[in-house]
């Protein structure tokens, strides 16, 4: 979202939670389990993730190499194992299995994965379980053995269904297999959203629109709507293109809401919308600062102890991770979170919320007063970024609009 200018910065000055020595969580927020596949057959320009091509060829190979699904699996396995120590007895409410590319997996090592979840943690027995997949990597048969396997909700990579423009964003799907992909979808899957990007390279609002109206015509429970944007260390950033200008790309943004209001969808959150009840569980634990176990290459954690907040991230590189997974040390970095940045964090999630949060989920997400955030709730409101409504908080139309000018006055400041 676009931020604002001459942003109000006002450094935070609180009581301590707790004791000046430690802070203190009577419970555990809700768990969720994040799988990272890391490998994609081509890295997209504009991917900042962390995805590996298997190729090097820039161009789209005809028999992409296989990923080392055996070693990998058992590398999964075994980072799981390594950390049930954080997460003895803690249910697991979903399931995501994300990217790089999990579709390259077969259905046989997403039914082995999951079986090796289901025996190591008390996964909910309706779980949301979410796997991410590419169209151009796609095949009846993966969508039913994944199905089969205990997936209950496809996340599509659609992105658009016009050729140029899926060509400008390096893509290995054309239109037709996008179509095709989500007829497929459908086919076994009753949950399932479909991503779509807006500013695109040489993109016109009628184009926008028109990928909005197609996918519409497939009667999606959800719809992840992005704006591209340039981020560092990417193709794009080192070869930038030409995207429409900010106004273009707000004029996309309200045609899309409106589109989707019109059409029944609930926008729930920055870029997501749903229909009645459809919105995803796994993400919703994220924007309401609830914990998470990430396994896999690159994947973070964030676990709630009883004194502490950590955060870890595994090895990043494919071919170490695996390596250091084999040796017992998967994690390349961890540390408890600064309690004085908890109100923060929370805050960059919670505000991401359409609706916002109730306000005793601030106190019991990071064991802070909600006093301690009342001078920054007061500018903001006074900026008319936020609104308070009895003991709800939520960001106004401005504020959604102006994200990370709001979310600004909420940081930590530092010497």
């Amino acid at each position: 979202m676009p931020g604002g200018s001459g942003r109000t910065i006002i450094p935070l000055r609180r009581q301590p939670p707790a004791s000046t020595d430690e802070i203190g969580f009577r419970r555990p927020p809700p768990l969720a389990l994040y799988v990272h596949v890391p490998w994609c057959v081509r890295k997209c320009p504009y991917c900042d993730f962390n995805s590996h091509a298997l190729s090097a060829d820039s161009k789209m190979p005809r028999e992409p190499a296989a990923i080392p699904e055996r070693e990998y699996l058992a590398a999964l396995l075994g980072d799981l194992e390594s950390a049930l120590p954080l997460v003895w007895g803690r249910r697991v409410d979903s399931v995501f299995l994300g990217g790089g590319t999990p579709s390259l997996l077969s259905g046989a090592a997403v039914d082995e994965l999951l079986a090796a979840v289901r025996s190591r943690l008390p996964l909910l027995p309706n779980a949301e379980i979410t796997l991410e997949a590419n169209p151009g990597t796609i095949e009846r048969e993966k969508f039913a053995a994944f199905r089969a396997a205990g997936v209950n909700r496809l996340s599509l990579g659609i992105q658009s269904f016009n050729p140029h423009h899926l060509e400008s964003l390096g893509r290995i799907h054309d239109g037709h297999q996008a179509k095709t992909a989500i007829v497929e979808a459908i086919r076994y899957f009753d949950n399932f959203n479909l991503d779509l990007m807006y500013g695109l390279p040489g993109q016109a609002l009628t184009e926008a629109v028109e990928d909005i109206d197609l996918a519409l015509s497939f009667a999606p429970p959800h719809l992840s709507c992005y704006q591209l944007t340039i981020e560092a260390n990417t193709a794009f950033a080192a070869r930038p293109p030409a995207l429409p200008d900010a106004d273009d790309c707000a004029d996309m943004q309200d045609a899309i809401e409106a589109k989707l209001a019109a059409a029944g969808y609930r926008h729930y959150e920055t870029s997501a919308f749903a229909q009645p009840g459809r919105e995803c569980r796994h993400n919703l634990n994220y924007w309401h600062f609830g914990d998470y176990l990430g396994i896999g290459a690159g994947a973070h954690s964030k676990l709630t102890l009883r004194d502490r907040v950590l955060r870890q991230m595994r090895w990043k590189r494919p071919e170490q991770y695996l390596v250091k997974v084999a040796a017992g040390t998967p994690l390349q970095e961890e540390f408890a979170v600064d309690p004085a940045d908890l109100p923060g964090e929370f805050m960059m999630n919670a505000l991401r919320l359409i609706d916002g949060f109730a306000a005793p989920l601030f106190a019991t997400r990071t064991a802070w007063s909600l006093r301690s955030i009342e001078k920054q709730l007061q500018q903001a409101e006074k900026e008319g970024l936020l609104e308070r409504r009895g003991e709800h908080i939520a960001p106004t139309d401005r504020g959604r609009r102006f994200l990370n000018r709001l979310l600004q006055g909420f940081l930590a400041e530092r010497a």
